[in-house]
């Protein structure tokens, strides 16, 4: 009965206050969007997340998923840098599906929004957020010195930063598919469903930023933007 009435407060509690906005926001505050992006950057990495391959597979067209903004923005940073390389990376996640991967998928959705694919790279091997910074940085070889921009979902990007800087890849962070506007932080409704998404969303992503600094994929726990440089 204790178990039971403590269950059912704690679901009240979310319900009732915007608990899970407060931890998704914490992420995605992590890194604001850039005031203004650098006048070149020569290549654009979109990380994968934004589709549905099981469900292509079933409809036979591209399905999009609620981190759809991260393949949206693609066609605008083509056109501002339109001779930036562009690499798309993401293969399966699903252990049920491992040949249904998203790569194929993002190809169609691009070109469903009039992008030009001969600009684009696919990388379709990766399983997990690691492999997406390994297998795109071997497959695009980055020189030093140039300027790299990763597109994914606000939430996601500290950790997906502090693997890109672990294996000596700087980019610069252009964080899309916000979930915790700020209007969610201060609003007390009766909304469970969106306060559980939220909340079982952020914490899945605070476990795997845990894990990959045990795993040594990171070297701080709670990756932040670096100091600015001052200039002499």
């Amino acid at each position: 009965m204790r178990c039971a009435r403590a269950a059912a407060l704690g679901l009240l509690i979310i319900a009732l206050v915007p608990v899970g906005a407060w931890s998704m926001r914490a992420l995605e505050a992590r890194f604001p969007a850039p005031a203004a992006l650098p006048d070149r950057v020569d290549g654009i990495i979109i990380l994968g997340g934004s589709v549905d391959q099981v469900a292509t597979a079933e409809t036979g067209r591209p399905e999009v998923n609620a981190a759809a903004e991260r393949l949206m923005v693609v066609p605008e940073l083509a056109r501002r840098y339109p001779d930036a390389r562009i690499v798309f990376s993401g293969g399966s996640g699903e252990l049920r599906s491992p040949d249904e991967k998203e790569a194929p998928v993002a190809r169609a959705a691009l070109e469903q929004m009039g992008m030009d694919i001969s600009r684009v790279t696919f990388e379709g091997e990766s399983r997990n957020t690691w492999e997406n910074a390994l297998l795109t940085r071997d497959l695009m070889r980055p020189a030093p010195g140039q300027t790299w921009v990763l597109v994914t979902s606000a939430f996601h990007m500290p950790r997906s930063v502090g693997i890109f800087r672990h294996i000596g890849w700087p980019v610069v962070p252009y964080p899309v598919d916000i979930r915790a506007p700020k209007a969610l932080l201060y609003r007390l409704d009766f909304d469970l469903l969106r306060g559980l998404e939220l909340l079982s969303q952020s914490v899945h992503e605070y476990i795997g930023l845990a894990a990959y600094r045990l795993l040594g994929r990171t070297d701080t726990l709670f990756p932040a933007p670096e100091p600015a440089t001052k200039t002499p």
